[in-house]
């Protein structure tokens, strides 16, 4: 959509580098191209280098926020029980990208397991294990806090917690036909 749209900053923004992961804050005035604008983020090129920019930050990129409900709760697929279908938590995490790789983290394999139970207050508890795909990218963190965010607007998870993990290592045939197709590896 504003994909290599360039940019003049109109005030001071927030940012977290890529791949290291450390916030900062770039100037006014600071110019640069958008590179990425997946999973309500946007990665930015910068004579800094690579940085992501919260959706909330869009103004300061001349770009208008997207209508929308504040914090819209997604439906939950249900079963007959009432409870969360798993097809609704993948279909979040599927919301979920690398800044650097326009893939999300379901196709681009990252994510190896998915539990779903009972909370202690009623609602559903999610546990995703996930890995990157390298294990010194100081972004795992940021793009941990987005699946869980995505999986606690869910209706009926009131807990979510998702962990890194480096076992196994991930690889490139862990990726999806569909992530290959889209990385132009088929």
């Amino acid at each position: 959509m504003h994909e290599n749209t360039e940019f003049t900053l109109s005030r001071d923004t927030e940012a977290v580098q890529i791949p290291s992961g450390n916030k900062t804050t770039i100037p006014v005035g600071t110019q640069g191209v958008i590179t990425q604008t997946l999973g309500g983020s946007y990665t930015i090129a910068t004579y800094q280098g690579l940085a992501r920019i919260a959706e909330k930050d869009l103004d300061a990129l001349g770009i208008e926020k997207p209508h929308q409900q504040p914090n819209p709760a997604v439906p939950a697929a249900s079963d007959a029980a009432g409870e969360v279908d798993d097809k609704a938590v993948w279909d979040q995490l599927r919301q979920c990208y690398d800044p650097e790789i326009p893939v999300n983290i379901v196709d681009l394999g990252l994510v190896y397991d998915c539990q779903l139970q009972k909370s202690q207050n009623g609602g559903t508890k999610v546990d995703v294990k996930m890995t990157l795909t390298a294990p010194g990218c100081g972004m795992g963190p940021a793009i941990a806090h987005d699946a869980q965010s995505k999986i606690m607007s869910i209706e009926g998870v009131d807990e979510a917690e998702v962990q890194l993990v480096w076992d196994p290592p991930w690889n490139q045939n862990m990726i999806s036909e569909a992530g290959r197709m889209k990385l132009g590896m088929v």
